[in-house]
Parts: structure tokens; C-alpha cells; sequence
């Protein structure tokens, strides 16, 4: 379920790598290569960079590559260390500065990835090196960013059931929700659950968020028909209903139909309990039985223990999110408070909700689906639930029921 509270986008930035400035440079050691590197050239005020570039190139032996007007006066050129030396000297020079290199940002561990472990995990192999788990997901959403670079889309199983003419995301809301799931293991940008995997942009919802019982049923059903493909689908999204039959009985429940049919093809869903700070009985999806309903935890640091302080929202840290729904149709509990992922236009974001919640948990599920390809939906459902902690503070819940918190370092 969508928060409307959202903090500013997160953006790449640049990390600057190790710098020596030369008013003398140090000569190479006793006996060794005088090696050809890179370096700087800022020249005194007043010299003109052109003149001084050819001249020195010519006295110092050095392989001009750039050459600075506007923002400084000098240029940048390859030369020895013992070259470089005697150029600092020079009148004309203010100072040589050995180049440095400069990076990305380093990929960043969202804290939700974090706090279930993860990284730890055998199957999601957290090490930069852009191995992707093999396995598919359906994100019944606002659709996904198709070209995001953090993410890889199968943009051939894309699907739109929503307004517009592709499952291209309008809202932002399903990219958040695919990152978490997947985002690619490659050094950048975020990480997600299950790094790499293979995401199925089903759109049902609009670029406001909103959508249709029709839609969404339009959404499982292209969903099922894949069902030999995917195995797990998320659905961060729900409206009022309640459960009050079993699978193979009939109440007039459309959407709770098509989800038993898909179930029983093999598709495990994980679905959000909600937000309204209420029995998630009361909402639908949440309240079928044949789903994973998922609530969420405040984490700010993605650590067990509390203490740290909040973040992009008044939570107290390592207890029940004061937004989320309960209750007995509850089966598990993931962080969703203040969760960094990728966004639509390439771009990353911080929101909060049971939505980010649940891809936690749809995450797990395509970890222990890539190990284990002919576990059934109760199976997956099961071995969550057993390799999950109880190490988070139930003192806020309003159902008193401590739910089991997702961790996936032994998948």
C-alpha cells in the first residue's frame, strides 16, 4: 500500500579518490622506474594556459591531455615523477597536483536488505559482482521504469491492464516495489532481495495509484497464463473486502477466484496487510488465506536492538510501523519504513508502507524459489515463516501477536 510521505530523491554521487598536492613533488625512490602518471598543472595568475602548456610540454618532457581557461588556469598532462618535480618549480606554476581517480557511489545495502539478512544469503551472493538469481517475478503495480539501470525487466513479458499504452511506471510506486525485490548486485544504486531477478511488469494501477477490481483480476489472470514462467508475484495494493470462504467454495469474489486458480498453477503470491492501522481482515488481498500478508517494522538502521533514530518518519526504531494493519491474516512482518529503492526515470527514492513491506517478503520467496524450483506456495509460505526471527519489539502491536520477521540468511 502506497505512503503518500515521501522523502527527496536519492541521487548518485561522486566519491574522490586520493590526491597528493605538489609545491615540490617527491622524487621516485633510489634505483627504481621514474613511472610516466598522471598530474595537474594550476598555473600562477596571469599565464596564459595555452603558451605555458606547449612551452613546458617541450622543456619537461610531458604529454599534454587537457587544457583549463575558465575554471583554472593550467592543464593536465602525463609526465615522470622526476619531470613533475622540476616542474613545481617553475615560475610560471602555482602548484602540481597528482591526478586521482574518482568513482560512482558504491552500491548502498538499503536497511530492509539488511535487517533480513540478505546479504548473508547464498543464493543472492551480495558481492558487486552482478550475478543474477534466476528466477521471475510478476510486480502487479503501477507498472516498472522499462529502462531503469538497477533493474533487469523482461520487458518482453510486460503487461498493462492499467490506463495508458504500456506497463511503462507513471507513478513510481512499482518501481520502488521491483527494486527491493531485485535490483541488480552490480556496484551501484541500491541491491536488492534476490539481486538480478528477472521482474514482469504487470500494470494495474494508473499513474495516481489507483485502479480497478477488473484490473488487477486482469493482471492475474495474464499472470497465470505464465505460470510455467513466474514464480512469484507481488501485490502492494488492496481495497475493503474481507475472506469468508476457502478456495473451491464460491461467495462472489472475483479477485479471491482468480488468486486460487493462479495459487494452484504454482504462483506464490506475497501480497501488503495494508495501512490503515487496522485488521487486515478488513482489506482484500490481505485477507485470503491462499496469499503471504505481509506487515511492517519501523528499522532505521537495519540492525535488531533499537535505539537509532528515525529517520523520514516519527516510528520508534525495531517496532510495529504505527501505519500498518494486523491481525490473524498476517503472516509475516518485513521492513517498510523508510526504505530506499529505485524509482521511475532512473532515479531512486525513500518511502514508507506495508508496499515496501511486502517485496521484502516476495524477495525471500524468489530466493528460496531459485533453490528449491518445485517448492508449492504452501511450501514457500512455510519455509519463510521457519527461517524467520521474533527479534523485533511487539510492545506497540496492536494485536499483541509477535509475527515472524523475514530473514533469509540461510536461503
Amino acid at each position: 500500500m502506497r505512503r503518500l510521505t515521501m522523502t527527496a530523491i536519492a541521487v548518485a554521487g561522486l566519491a574522490i579518490g586520493s590526491t597528493t598536492s605538489l609545491s615540490a613533488v617527491a622524487a621516485p625512490p633510489t634505483g627504481g622506474v621514474d613511472r610516466v602518471s598522471g598530474y595537474i598543472v594550476v598555473l600562477r595568475d596571469g599565464v596564459a594556459p595555452a603558451r605555458a602548456a606547449d612551452a613546458q610540454a617541450d622543456r619537461y618532457g610531458a604529454d599534454v591531455t587537457h587544457l583549463y581557461r575558465n575554471a583554472l588556469s593550467g592543464y593536465s598532462a602525463r609526465m615522470t615523477a622526476g619531470a613533475a618535480k622540476d616542474l613545481a618549480r617553475d615560475d610560471r606554476v602555482a602548484y602540481v597536483q597528482r591526478d586521482g581517480v574518482v568513482h560512482a557511489t558504491a552500491q548502498t545495502l538499503p536497511t530492509g536488505i539488511n535487517r533480513a539478512d540478505a546479504e548473508l544469503s547464498p543464493a543472492a551472493r551480495v558481492d558487486g559482482a552482478d550475478e543474477r538469481v534466476d528466477v521471475d517475478v510478476a510486480v502487479i503495480d503501477t507498472g516498472v521504469d522499462l529502462d531503469h539501470p538497477d533493474l533487469n525487466v523482461y520487458t518482453a513479458g510486460a503487461k498493462n491492464c492499467s490506463t495508458g499504452k504500456s506497463a511503462e511506471d507513471g507513478n513510481g510506486h512499482g518501481s520502488h516495489v521491483a527494486g527491493t525485490i531485485g535490483a541488480l548486485d552490480d556496484a551501484n544504486g541500491v541491491v536488492g532481495m534476490a539481486p538480478g531477478a528477472r521482474i514482469w511488469p504487470v500494470r494495474v494501477l494508473n499513474a495516481q495509484g489507483s485502479g480497478t477490481f477488473s484490473a488487477i483480476i486482469c493482471g492475474i489472470d495474464y499472470v497465470t497464463a505464465h505460470a510455467d514462467e513466474i514464480e512469484i508475484a507481488n501485490m502492494s495494493l488492496g481495497g475493503a473486502g474481507s475472506d469468508d470462504r476457502s478456495c473451491g467454495a464460491t461467495n462472489g469474489d472475483a479477485m479471491h477466484a482468480a488468486i486460487c486458480r493462479s495459487v494452484a498453477a504454482g504462483v506464490t503470491y506475497v501480497v501488503a496487510a495494508g495501512n490503515e492501522s487496522d485488521d487486515a481482515a478488513n482489506h482484500v488481498p490481505a485477507a485470503y488465506d491462499e496469499v503471504i500478508t505481509v506487515s511492517a517494522l519501523a528499522d532505521f538502521n537495519g540492525t535488531p536492538g533499537g535505539g537509532a533514530a528515525s529517520t523520514c518518519r516519527a516510528d520508534q526504531d525495531d517496532t510495529f510501523a504505527a501505519f500498518s494493519n494486523y491481525g490473524a491474516d498476517v503472516d509475516l512482518i518485513a521492513p517498510g519504513v523508510c526504505i530506499l529503492s529505485t524509482w521511475k526515470g532512473a532515479a531512486y527514492n525513500t518511502i514508507s508502507g506495508t508496499s515496501m513491506a511486502s517485496p521484502h517478503v516476495a524477495g525471500g520467496a524468489a530466493l528460496y524459489a531459485a533453490t528449491h524450483p518445485t517448492a508449492s506456495p504452501d511450501q514457500v509460505k512455510a519455509a519463510l515463516q521457519a527461517a524467520g526471527t521474533t527479534d523485533w519489539s511487539n510492545a506497540d502491536d496492536p494485536d499483541g501477536v509477535k509475527e515472524t520477521l523475514l530473514n533469509v540468511s540461510t536461503f
